[in-house]
């Protein structure tokens, strides 16, 4: 689909030395940007980043996946032609494919913000835990329903130099993507959903972050609604 070179993939890193390197070097096939911020890792994350070739960002200590995506979108936002950038997970559950499809978007439709979902077609691949969660929080949250979103916890999103120079992520853990929505319908950011696969490997359900990441953002997405009453 052309020179990517104008694009920049942001990639949150905790503790993925497995797989990280793999994940790099797949991406960078098709996007030759790609800075990854290790948030505090204790493992060799560091390192095989590096050998996969992308650019290393390094936070002393965990501060969480939200503070990493802020510090990533900063960083690639002050690189050279910078004009598009992407959250991507670490973890191997996103595809280049899919970025491609929300890339092009950005380019060709009049869009400031592209934002995956897993909900459409058949959905029996996606852990039921994290359906029940994901559909209650887009009951709990009134930006998700004046926006007309059904996905707005995929990690996978797509956007323009518009919101890259205005996002500002403060809340470090799983509460960033809530916060991401109320920011897309306070600025009046032109948003779009893109039907997404997310590929649930054995690598990233042994970890336990469908369960863990649901009970997180249940609870946070809780404690936001209480806290508009």
């Amino acid at each position: 689909m052309g020179d990517q070179r104008d694009v920049w993939l942001v990639v949150p890193v905790y503790n993925e030395a497995p797989v990280i390197a793999d994940v790099v070097r797949e991406a960078r096939k098709t996007f030759p940007n790609v800075v990854c911020v290790d948030d505090g890792s204790k493992d060799r994350s560091a390192e095989q980043i590096r050998l996969g070739g992308a650019h290393l960002v390094r936070h002393p200590v965990n501060l969480g996946q939200g503070a990493a995506i802020q510090t990533g979108i900063e960083y690639a936002r002050s690189q050279p032609g910078a004009q598009y950038f992407v959250t991507f997970d670490a973890d191997g559950q996103h595809q280049v494919k899919d970025v491609e499809r929300m890339v092009e978007r950005l380019r060709h439709e009049p869009l400031d913000i592209v934002l995956g979902t897993r909900f459409h077609g058949e959905i029996d691949h996606i852990p039921f835990i994290k359906r029940l969660v994901l559909k209650t929080v887009v009951l709990l949250s009134p930006a998700l329903r004046k926006l007309k979103l059904t996905d707005a916890h995929n990690g996978l999103r797509t956007f323009n130099r518009t919101v890259a120079d205005g996002i500002n992520i403060t809340l470090n853990g799983m509460g960033h993507a809530s916060q991401i929505v109320e920011m897309v319908a306070r600025e009046n950011w032109r948003v779009a959903e893109e039907p997404v696969t997310i590929l649930y490997t054995e690598y990233s359900m042994a970890k336990g972050q469908s369960l863990i990441n649901g009970v997180n953002i249940l609870f946070d997405s809780l404690l936001r609604t209480n806290a508009r009453r």
